[in-house]
């Protein structure tokens, strides 16, 4: 799914727009990663960031856990990457600890950072500051099959009770077709993420007022009992699987509809993912969830930038390999999973590849899109926890909703 319309014009006007500043790097860069297909394209563009810097840059790839543990270690410790691969999850942890520092002053202007989805800015937010720009996240889109919805007589639920009324309806099993795919699998990131917006919605807080706990409040009760009653019109295996799962009964033609994490819309109009590409829509999360929010991308070291001018340096390699040129450079190359930009999703050529309704949702949805995790440096040991506690409901080993949220709270209060 390659794009070659926007490979010269849309790049000559883009890298005009940030064009060949003098160099500001003394030395190469180390950069510490995870996998996307999106940075072994930017390495292909290694000597456009030479002759943009004064110098290279070199990438160390790590699997996500492997990612997280080492980038942790090195930060506290020696400090030999100039640039860190972060997310929403331990950006508490690396902003509250001074191993990165926030962009303000060392990501250039006119790489314009309020073009990043505002999602996307919420995620990469801590404190009241930006601390990484995006290279891949995003909010939820609700996905459905317009042709079952319609035989059915049903129009795209706006609000979560006819949501939930169309996945009832539309669960049809004994003919290969499943109301909804959730996700069932243990993790801050897996089954706890799908249960978020349920959260939100129904007013649960992590702290009232007072700063106390309030993980076993009503609404959690209330957000935990309506997850567990949809897992029995969920596609078989989603009990315990996670995105992939979700998403890959969807795209199979499976599912009549589900709410999952943003990047499916662009991964179901792709002929190469997807045997539903010419009966998707996509609309924002029904009334009155929200849109969890998640990002990950490039921030700057403090321990290996000794100086302004070593961080000036990252950041401006933070600022192009996010760049608008980055951008039509992933979208050419079919890389739907990791676009991050307002101008990108509003862009004719994205309109072309992907279609006008995932650009109307795409932007409406980055308006409902929050945080909703708890942004605290322990979250994701809090989380996990929960994970599993969620993961026991959703099997039947528990059922006890009520008291695996008290375990909750007081293992909350024991971090």
């Amino acid at each position: 799914m390659k794009l070659t319309i926007v490979t010269a014009s849309v790049l000559a006007a883009l890298l005009g727009t940030a064009a060949w500043a003098a160099p500001v790097c003394n030395d190469d860069l180390r950069v510490l990663a995870q996998p996307r297909d999106g940075l072994t394209l930017l390495e292909e563009y290694v000597d456009e960031f030479e002759e943009l810097s004064g110098a290279g840059f070199e990438i160390d790839y790590l699997n996500e856990n492997d990612r997280r543990t080492k980038s942790q270690a090195d930060a506290s410790t020696v400090g030999s990457y100039n640039v860190y691969y972060v997310d929403e999850a331990n950006l508490p942890l690396f902003a509250s600890s001074d191993w990165i520092v926030p962009l303000d002053g060392f990501y250039p202007a006119e790489y314009d950072y309020d073009d990043f989805d505002a999602g996307m800015r919420s995620a990469a937010t801590y404190d009241g500051k930006q601390w990484f720009a995006p290279i891949q996240g995003g909010g939820d889109l609700m996905v459905y099959r317009t042709d079952l919805l319609e035989k059915a007589g049903i129009e795209p639920p706006k609000t979560w009770e006819d949501y939930k009324g169309a996945v009832a309806a539309l669960h049809d099993p004994d003919n290969g077709v499943y109301g909804v795919a959730l996700r069932g699998q243990r993790g801050s990131g897996a089954n706890v993420w799908r249960w978020l917006p349920l959260f939100a919605a129904k007013g649960g807080k992590w702290v009232d007022e007072a700063g106390n706990f309030t993980f076993n409040s009503d609404a959690a009760v209330q957000a935990t009992e309506e997850y567990l009653d949809l897992f029995q019109y969920s596609a078989p295996g989603t009990q315990t699987g996670s995105f992939d799962e979700s998403t890959g009964a969807f795209r199979s033609g499976k599912v009549a509809l589900l709410i999952e994490s943003a990047p499916l819309g662009a991964m179901s109009k792709d002929p190469s993912q997807s045997q539903v590409v010419d009966t998707v829509a996509f609309a924002p999360p029904p009334e009155p969830l929200p849109g969890a929010g998640y990002a990950h991308g490039f921030a700057i070291a403090s321990r290996a930038n000794a100086n302004d001018e070593d961080k000036a340096c990252a950041g401006l390699f933070v600022a192009w390999a996010t760049s608008k040129e980055q951008e039509a450079r992933r979208l050419a190359e079919g890389q739907p999973g990791e676009l991050t930009r307002k101008s990108t999703f509003e862009s004719q050529e994205y309109v072309d590849t992907f279609g006008e309704n995932l650009s109307q949702a795409m932007a409406a949805t980055g308006a409902k899109t929050e945080v909703l995790f708890w942004q605290d440096p322990r979250w994701q040991e809090l989380g996990n926890a929960w994970g599993i506690k969620l993961e026991e409901l959703i099997t039947g080993s528990r059922t006890d909703v009520k008291g695996a949220l008290d375990e909750l709270e007081a293992f909350a209060k024991q971090l």
